[in-house]
C-alpha cells in the first residue's frame, strides 16, 4: 500500500511539445530545429531579444580527425572547383566526390562506416565544397546574410536577424548565399565552357547582385608562364604557303609544344613525372595510393590548350561572352574592371550583369581591340582609333552561322584608363509577330495593320532607344513583305535585317576605305535604283547620310521600313527636321512605331501617325512645334498603365467628322492600295482573323510563317481550306474568304 502511495506522488514528466512552444520546459529558448543534411542540425535559438543560428555538424573521433587530416594532407593542391551557388553546393555535398578521388579516399582510410561518412562529409566541406559555410549554405531558409563587424548575420524565412558562430569575414562568403538563376554551357573549338548566372543574397558586399561566371579551366602556378611562352612559339613559327585552316594550324602546334612542356620542360617537372607514373602503376596493383596532382593529369594539356586557343582564335577574355547566344549587350570599359553583360530578358533578369572576366594589362586588351576591328577588315591606328564594325563568329560549333555581332571598339588613343569595347548581339533566333503577341509585346489588331502596311509598300518607322527592340519588331514583320516583292536593305545596319525573301538584297557600306575609295550612302542609293527595288529597308537611321537617303527614298515612292533613335513624337520629329528632311515629307511616313524596355519588358507603347490638320480629342492627338513650322500628329494605338491596348479604330460610336481620327491609316492604306476604304477595312478584319488563328496555333517559326503568308498570297481560298483542316472544328468559325461581292 506504501509503495502504490507513493508512486501516485511522484512527478509526472509533460507531453512534448513544439520548441517554439512557450510552454516548453526542456528547451524554452528554441524556436527552430531541422536536419538540413543527414547529420546536420540546424537551431534557432532566442537569447533576450536577440536570435542566434547554430549549426550542430556530424562529430569526429580522434580516430576520425587523423583520417580527416591525412586526406586532407593528400589531396592539399589537388584542382577542385568550388561551386558558386547555394544549388552548386548542395548537388556537391549530394553527388560526393568523383570517383577517382573517392578510389584515394578509400585506401587513405580504415574505419568503420560511420566513421567514414562523417570523415567524407568533412572532407567535402573543406576541400571541395565552402569549408565552414557549407552548413549554412545546406540550409534553404536562409533569405539574407550581413556581414557586421563582429561576425556575420542571417535572415532566415522566420527569424531575422540571427546571429552565427562564423567569423567576420570567412572564406566563400559571398557565394553560400547565392541564388542561381541559370547555367548553360557555351562552345567554343571542341571545348564546352560552363557559364552560370546566379543572384547573390549578401548586404553591403557589392551593388550588382546578379553575377555572370566563366567556369573556365583552373590554372596551376607557372601554367601562365607556359600559355605566353606556347603563344610566342606559335606566333614566331614560319610557314611556306597560305595557312588555309587557321584554327587547325594552332591546335595542332599548341598541342605539340604543351605536351613537350609540360613532359621535359625542366628537371624538376621530369622528377615528378616519373614519381606520378609509377605511383600510377603501384596504385593499380594496389601497392600505392593513387597520386591526385594535376600537374600532371591528363586533362592538363586540354585545359593549356584551351588558353591558348581562347587567345589566338577566340577573342580573349570575351571569346565565351561573344559566342554565348543567351547574352544580348557585352561591355569592357576599362583595364582591371569587370567586363559587363546584359543578358536577353526571356532568361527572367534584367540589366546588366559584372562577370567574372576582367582585363588585367593593357597591352591584352588592346589586343582584342585590334582583332575585333581587323575581323571586318578595318586597321585601328593613332589616326584611326575607333571603329564601328561587325563581326560573324566562325568556326564549325558557332551557334549560328548568321549571327550578327556589332561592336564598337576604340583605342586608349581616345578612351580614358584603357581601350574599350562595346558589342550588341542579334539574336539568332528571328522573333515573329506570334511571339510577340504571345509576351504581350504588341496587340494582334497591330500586327494585322503592320501587315497591311508592309504589304502596301507603306512607310513604317521604329523609333526608340537602343535596346528598346526596333530591330526586332521591324524583323518580326518582314515576312508581311509579299513574296514577288524585292526588299531590298541598306546602309551599315542592313546585317541586322532578316529577309526571308530569294529576291531579297543586302547591300551595305563601311567606315574604312575599300579600294581607295569610300562606299557612301549614294552609292548605296544608285545601286539600289537599279536593282528595282519594291521596299527599302534603311536599318539605324542615324547619321546625316542615312537621314538624307531616307529623304530621298520617301520621293521614290517605294515602300520604306527603318529605325530610328527618338523617344517620342516631339523628339523624332524635332530630330528629323534637324538632319534636314523636309517637313513636308513628314505627310509621307504612314506609322511610326514607338517600342518600350522598362523592368525587363519589351513592348509596344505608341503607334502615331502624321496628319495634314489638328483633330485634337484627348490626348490621342497633338501638334509638335519647330522653327516656325507646326506638325500634327494622332495616336493609332497605345499601352494603358494595366497592360491593355487601346486601339484607335475601337470607337464606333464616333461620328463621320471625327472618323478619320480613328480610321485615318486605313485612308492612307487605301490611297496606297488604290481601294476603297471599305475594301481597305474588310482586309484589316479579314488579316486580323489570320493573325488570331496564327497565335491560337502557335505558328511562331519564322519560316514557317512566310510560308503560310506566300501561301495565302498565292491561292487565298485554297489556303484557307487547308487551314481549315489543320483547325479542326474552330477552323470554319474564325477563318473566312470574301469575295469583292461580299
Amino acid at each position: 500500500m506504501s509503495r502504490r502511495a507513493d508512486t501516485t506522488q511522484r512527478p509526472v514528466v509533460p507531453t512534448p511539445v513544439p520548441p517554439d512552444d512557450p510552454t516548453a520546459w526542456y528547451s524554452p529558448d528554441v524556436r527552430e530545429q531541422d536536419e538540413v543534411y543527414p547529420g546536420v542540425v540546424v537551431t534557432v535559438r532566442r537569447t533576450g531579444t536577440e536570435f542566434r543560428y547554430e549549426v550542430r555538424e556530424p562529430r569526429l573521433s580522434a580516430p576520425g580527425s587523423a583520417a580527416l587530416a591525412t586526406v586532407e594532407s593528400h589531396f592539399e593542391g589537388a584542382n577542385i572547383q568550388r561551386p558558386r551557388t547555394r544549388e552548386g553546393a548542395v548537388e556537391r555535398m549530394t553527388g560526393g566526390f568523383d570517383p577517382k578521388h573517392r578510389r584515394v579516399i578509400d585506401r587513405l582510410v580504415d574505419c568503420s562506416p560511420a566513421v567514414r561518412r562523417r570523415v567524407e562529409y568533412h572532407a567535402l566541406c573543406s576541400l571541395s565544397c565552402l569549408g565552414d559555410l557549407t552548413p549554412y549554405a545546406l540550409d534553404h531558409r536562409i533569405d539574407v546574410a550581413d556581414v557586421t563587424d563582429d561576425g556575420v548575420v542571417v535572415h532566415t524565412e522566420d527569424y531575422a536577424p540571427a546571429e552565427t558562430a562564423l567569423e567576420t569575414d570567412p572564406a566563400y562568403i559571398d557565394r553560400f548565399a547565392s541564388e542561381r538563376v541559370e547555367r548553360h554551357t557555351v562552345s567554343f573549338e571542341g571545348f564546352e565552357v560552363p557559364v552560370v548566372i546566379y543572384r547573390e543574397h549578401l548586404l553591403g558586399s557589392d551593388p550588382f547582385t546578379t553575377k555572370y561566371a566563366v567556369q573556365e579551366p583552373d590554372l596551376l602556378p607557372g601554367d601562365e608562364r607556359l600559355i605566353e611562352a606556347c603563344k610566342e612559339r606559335i606566333w614566331e613559327t614560319s610557314v611556306d604557303g597560305l595557312v588555309e585552316d587557321r584554327t587547325a594550324f594552332v591546335r595542332e602546334r599548341a598541342r605539340a609544344h604543351l605536351a613537350r612542356q609540360l613532359t621535359v620542360r625542366n628537371t624538376t617537372e621530369w622528377l615528378d613525372a616519373v614519381r606520378y607514373r609509377v605511383r600510377s602503376a603501384l596504385a593499380e596493383l594496389d601497392l600505392a595510393v593513387p597520386p591526385v596532382d594535376h600537374r600532371f593529369a591528363d586533362d592538363r594539356l586540354a585545359d593549356l590548350l584551351y588558353y591558348v586557343m581562347r587567345d589566338l582564335v577566340g577573342y580573349g577574355k570575351l571569346t565565351v561572352p561573344i559566342r554565348d547566344h543567351t547574352l544580348e549587350d557585352i561591355e569592357a570599359n576599362r583595364v582591371g574592371e569587370r567586363v559587363k553583360v546584359l543578358p536577353r530578358a526571356d532568361l527572367g533578369h534584367d540589366g546588366r550583369v559584372p562577370t567574372n572576366l576582367a582585363f588585367e594589362s593593357e597591352s591584352a586588351f588592346v589586343n582584342v581591340v585590334m582583332q575585333l576591328a581587323a575581323d571586318d577588315g578595318t586597321e585601328l591606328n593613332a589616326s584611326n582609333p575607333s571603329a564601328k564594325v561587325n563581326i560573324d563568329p566562325d568556326g564549325d560549333d558557332a551557334h549560328d552561322a548568321d549571327e550578327t555581332i556589332r561592336c564598337a571598339v576604340a583605342l586608349p588613343t581616345i578612351s580614358e584608363d584603357g581601350p574599350h569595347i562595346s558589342i550588341r548581339k542579334q539574336s539568332t533566333d528571328a522573333m515573329t509577330p506570334i511571339d510577340l503577341v504571345e509576351r504581350d509585346s504588341l496587340p494582334t489588331e497591330l500586327v494585322a495593320l503592320l501587315w497591311l502596311c508592309y504589304e502596301s509598300h507603306g512607310v513604317v518607322l521604329f523609333s526608340g532607344p537602343t535596346g528598346a527592340g526596333k530591330t526586332t519588331l521591324m524583323n518580326a514583320h518582314m515576312p508581311f513583305v509579299p513574296y514577288r516583292d524585292r526588299p531590298i536593305s541598306m546602309d551599315e545596319g542592313s546585317r541586322e535585317v532578316r529577309i526571308p525573301h530569294e529576291t531579297g538584297v543586302s547591300l551595305t557600306t563601311r567606315e574604312h576605305e575599300r579600294d581607295h575609295r569610300r562606299v557612301t550612302m549614294a552609292d548605296l542609293m544608285t545601286q539600289c535604283n537599279y536593282l528595282n527595288p519594291d521596299v527599302e529597308v534603311i536599318a539605324e537611321i542615324n547619321t546625316p547620310e542615312s537621314f538624307e537617303t531616307f529623304a530621298e527614298v520617301l520621293n521614290t515612292g517605294h515602300g520604306v521600313i527603318g529605325t530610328t533613335h527618338a523617344d517620342d513624337i516631339e523628339t523624332l520629329v524635332n530630330r528629323i527636321i534637324e538632319k534636314g528632311v523636309p517637313t513636308y515629307l513628314l505627310a509621307e511616313i504612314d506609322l511610326v512605331v514607338f517600342p518600350r524596355h522598362v523592368d525587363g519588358e519589351r513592348y509596344v507603347g505608341e503607334v502615331v501617325e502624321f496628319v495634314d490638320e489638328p483633330r485634337h480629342r484627348g490626348d490621342r492627338s497633338g501638334t509638335v512645334e519647330k522653327g516656325g513650322t507646326t506638325v500634327h500628329w494622332n495616336s493609332v494605338c497605345r499601352r494603358r498603365p494595366d497592360g491593355r491596348y487601346d486601339f484607335a479604330y475601337e470607337h464606333p460610336q464616333l461620328g463621320d467628322d471625327e472618323r478619320s481620327v480613328e480610321t485615318g491609316i486605313l485612308d492612307r492604306l487605301a490611297t496606297l492600295r488604290d481601294e476603297p476604304v471599305e475594301d481597305v477595312e474588310a482586309a484589316l478584319h479579314r488579316r486580323h482573323r489570320y493573325v488570331q488563328y496564327l497565335v491560337r496555333e502557335g505558328i511562331t517559326d519564322f519560316e514557317s510563317l512566310f510560308e503560310v503568308l506566300a501561301d495565302l498570297e498565292t491561292n487565298e481560298a485554297a489556303t484557307v481550306e487547308r487551314l481549315r483542316r489543320r483547325a479542326g472544328e474552330s477552323g470554319p468559325d474564325h477563318l473566312e474568304v470574301r469575295s469583292d461581292d461580299d
